[in-house]
């Protein structure tokens, strides 16, 4: 039996620069990943005065990050390279601490918060190699990544004051 060898890619981005942009949307598919866990732990057993109000937010949250999960992880195909795709993977690549138990309703949302802006973050470092590299669609999905979860930084801090 012949094997059949892949097709090469020819987008306009060397193998070189969509390897680094891959690598970089993998740490982004984990710290996604891994943020739409905790979400989703949290609207589980979130409790207490708040439940309401933060079950229904946890929901568009982690329902919305999970969407985005797929987008991410096939800008990833699209430029050539496997998507990482098991816990051992993202736990490797990721920048988000898990939750050890059931925290309290106000530290959730700092867990979130903190989340929320690591994605964002971990989006802003790769979007200027995306933009060296003339990988106009990888900036369009970080930019507007970043706008999301900046937006729920923000609704979520906003729970916090007082």
């Amino acid at each position: 039996m012949s094997k059949n060898k892949p097709v090469a890619i020819n987008i306009g981005i060397n193998d070189k620069d969509r390897k680094k942009i891959a690598d970089g949307l993998s740490r982004m598919l984990a710290d996604t990943y891994t943020l739409y866990l905790k979400t989703h732990n949290f609207h589980w057993n979130v409790t207490g005065p708040m439940f309401q109000t933060l079950h229904l937010m946890f929901m568009t949250q982690y329902t919305e990050t999970w969407n985005a999960v797929d987008l991410v992880a096939e800008r990833i195909r699209t430029l050539g390279f496997p998507a990482p795709g098991s816990y051992k993977q993202f736990a490797a690549l990721t920048s988000i601490k898990e939750s050890d138990g059931v925290p309290s309703a106000k530290d959730m949302i700092r867990q979130l918060v903190d989340g929320q802006e690591t994605v964002a973050r971990t989006a802003r470092e790769v979007l200027p190699i995306a933009e060296k590299a003339g990988d106009q669609p990888t900036v369009d999905l970080l930019s507007a990544r970043m706008e999301v979860h900046e937006k729920n930084a923000w609704m979520l801090r906003s729970l916090l004051e007082e």
